[in-house]
């Protein structure tokens, strides 16, 4: 009897939510169906979730960073304060941060 491989439905099913992260389950599933995949919608479903948890781990751990490098998180707060003051209001620093990150 043949082995099976393990992880090729997994890993099918991260690459398409890696290429579309905002495709609903319902979809991806019918997607595999069509390549000849037969995936469930509580796997589909169970590798999403996973994938937003490590998502947000990584921002959690960015974040504790930053927060450890500035011991001082109200000084912090207050010199973004004073640099959205400079720039012209909290809503132009958050463009210009948007800007950068493209």
């Amino acid at each position: 009897m043949a082995k099976k491989k393990n992880g090729t439905k997994s890993q099918a099913i991260r690459d398409l939510l890696t290429a579309s992260p905002n495709m609903p389950v319902k979809e991806v599933v019918a997607y595999l169906a069509d390549k000849g995949m037969t995936v469930t919608a509580n796997l589909a479903y169970l590798i999403k979730s996973k994938m937003k948890m490590k998502k947000r781990q990584q921002v959690r751990k960015r974040v504790a960073k930053v927060m450890a490098a500035n011991a001082d998180p109200v000084a912090t707060v207050l010199k973004v304060k004073a640099l959205a003051h400079e720039v012209g209001g909290l809503i132009k620093l958050k463009a210009l941060v948007e800007a950068l990150g493209d």
